[in-house]
């Protein structure tokens, strides 16, 4: 069985046990999380919401918070001597899928 849940703006798509990494959440390493908002769930029975699934929820593990990678932003303007370089570590919730709820 696996689900489609929205959070931090994107669709993801979850199985259970599975682990994944989404926008950064408000909450300490583990603890439970609730998605309630399932636009899709599939396997033996299929369930498409309009645009939720109506008593459908996602329920994950917090493993850790953390930066990804660093990532260089380079801006410049030809002739003029204009450079700036500037780097960005977005933070990032990973998760494991513990249940999915349909």
């Amino acid at each position: 069985m696996y689900a489609i849940i929205e959070t931090g703006g994107k669709q993801v798509k979850v199985e259970q046990g599975q682990e994944i990494y989404v926008e950064k959440m408000d909450v300490e390493a583990g603890e439970s999380v609730t998605f309630d908002k399932v636009l899709f769930v599939g396997g033996d029975e299929t369930k498409v919401g309009a645009p939720y699934v109506d008593g459908a929820s996602v329920t994950a593990k917090v493993e850790k918070q953390g930066l990804q990678k660093k990532l260089t932003v380079f801006k410049y303007k030809p002739k003029k001597n204009y450079k700036r370089k500037q780097g960005h570590r977005q933070p990032y919730t990973k998760l494991v899928v513990d249940a999915i709820n349909a």
